[in-house]
Order: C-alpha cells, then sequence, then structure tokens
C-alpha cells in the first residue's frame, strides 16, 4: 500500500513501520517520543485515509499551544499532493467560515481545535456539529495525556466525541507522566474494550497497590505502588507502537543530536 502512496517528504523506516500497521485501522495509539515524528506519521494517516477510505473530515484536538501549528505549519509541510484539502482553526477562523468545513462534499475539511475548548459548551457544541456531518471522518488527540485525568469536564467531553468518530488516534511521547493508570481514559477514547475494563476504578484495582491513610480522621485510600505492568504492556501492544529516540537507527546522526539538546 505505501509503495503506490504519494509522500510529499519520505517517511523513515520506524515511520512506515508504523503506517504500516496503524493507517486502516479503527483505532491506534502513536507512542512516540519527541523527535521520531509523530506528527508526520499522522498526516501520513489523514492521506492514506482520504485516497483509500474517503474519509470527509478529519478533527485535530492539540494544545492551544501546538494547535495552530497543525494547521499553519505540519499539514501543509506532510500531506501528500494528491490530497485536496481545506483547513480550519477553532477561535481563529470566522463562525462563517468554519460553517463552510461542515460541508461533506469535494476537498477534505480539516478542523483544527485547542483542546481546552472542549472544557466548554460551545467547544463541544462545535466539534461534535463537525463530526456528525462527516460520518467518514477522523479524529486525532495530539498530546493525549491531556484527558488522562478521569474527572476532568474536559475529559469527560472528549471521551462523547468518541461515538462520532469512526477512525480514532491518539499521539503523545510519554503516554505515562506520573502513573501507568494515565493510560486509562487515553485508551477509553479509542475503545473502552481496548483495555478490557470499563471502569477506572476496576483498571486501578488491577495494575495499582492501594494503601490505606488518614486525614483529619477522614480515610482515605492512596496509590501505593504498581503490579502487572508486563500484562499492561501486552495489552497495549496490538493497538499502539512505542517509539523511543534511541532506538531509531534510521535517524540521521546530526538529527537526533540535535533533537536531544
Amino acid at each position: 500500500m505505501l509503495n503506490l502512496f504519494n509522500f510529499k517528504t519520505q517517511p523513515y523506516e520506524h515511520q512506515k513501520t508504523c503506517l504500516i500497521k496503524a493507517w486502516d485501522k479503527p483505532t491506534y495509539a502513536f507512542f512516540m517520543e519527541m523527535g521520531t515524528g509523530k506528527t508526520k506519521v499522522a498526516v501520513d494517516n489523514i492521506g492514506l485515509l482520504r485516497i483509500n477510505k474517503n474519509i470527509t473530515g478529519v478533527l485535530i484536538l492539540a494544545p492551544k499551544s501546538v494547535y495552530t501549528v497543525w494547521a499553519f505549519d505540519e499539514i501543509n509541510k506532510h500531506m501528500s499532493p494528491d490530497v485536496e484539502y481545506e483547513i480550519y482553526s477553532w477561535n481563529i477562523d470566522k463562525p462563517k467560515q468554519l460553517k463552510k468545513s461542515l460541508d461533506n462534499k469535494g476537498k477534505l475539511k480539516i478542523f483544527c481545535m485547542n483542546i481546552e475548548a472542549l472544557s466548554t459548551s460551545r467547544g463541544i457544541k462545535g466539534a461534535t456539529e463537525f463530526l456528525y456531518n462527516h460520518k467518514e471522518n477522523l479524529t486525532i488527540i495530539d498530546e493525549s495525556t491531556t484527558i488522562k485525568n478521569h474527572k476532568a469536564i474536559r475529559t469527560r467531553n472528549v471521551l462523547k466525541l468518541s461515538e462520532y468518530s469512526k477512525y480514532k488516534r491518539i499521539l503523545t511521547g510519554s503516554p505515562v507522566t506520573k502513573s501507568p493508570l494515565d493510560l486509562y481514559t487515553q485508551c477509553e477514547f479509542l475503545n473502552e474494550e481496548l483495555l478490557g475494563f470499563t471502569s477506572y476504578y476496576t483498571f486501578r484495582n488491577r495494575y495499582a497497590v492501594m494503601k490505606n491513610a488518614n486525614f483529619g480522621g477522614r480515610r482515605v485510600q492512596l496509590v501505593g505502588g504498581y503490579q502487572r505492568l508486563d500484562e499492561l504492556s501486552r495489552i497495549l501492544k496490538p493497538f499502539s507502537d512505542r517509539v523511543l529516540k534511541e532506538n531509531c537507527l534510521d535517524l540521521p546522526a546530526k538529527t537526533y543530536i540535535e533533537r536531544q539538546v
């Protein structure tokens, strides 16, 4: 399949490997360390799905400091020349312009949105409306640890978008920032059945060692450690790629050194 795909920028071997595994799967996680090119892999995945599966809309959710980089730089830099597309940006384009993104005919519509907006009713309405009008769609969450807090309003709202998303991708260089429990809602967005648990607390009880503590006479449970992490790694493997810079021997030496600084 990749032999027939017209890349705008040529991928490294580790990026090709990720694409071969992931491009047509309904759900996939790119756990790729900074400097290994996860954004390019995602853009090429968009192109492959457009050409071969005729998706009409792509919703990209990324932190406020990053989503405009997608819109004004990364997509144009890497998108296959065989894909005609239009890019729309939340809170930058005017309402009349954003309305055009709902049209599922003609060029591929790519809607870039700061994930912080999903904490608001206006934001969740805009994202839902876009996905609802594009039944053949792809949703990408860049820096997916932004939805690691299972209690946060933003996380609950993003999880609601999952039911409207046909293809789903999560991207992050560090899927676990503080705890393996960070993985639960990231994977729940992809599909709540992937980890084998439909409850965060059941997942926690499987992989965390809990201890009792008292605060002002109130008894609470705290995480005291972790267990069965080899099992968790095996569960993640079928729907994710973990790519570290140190294992990417195909990166030019100069590029590798520069990205270490």
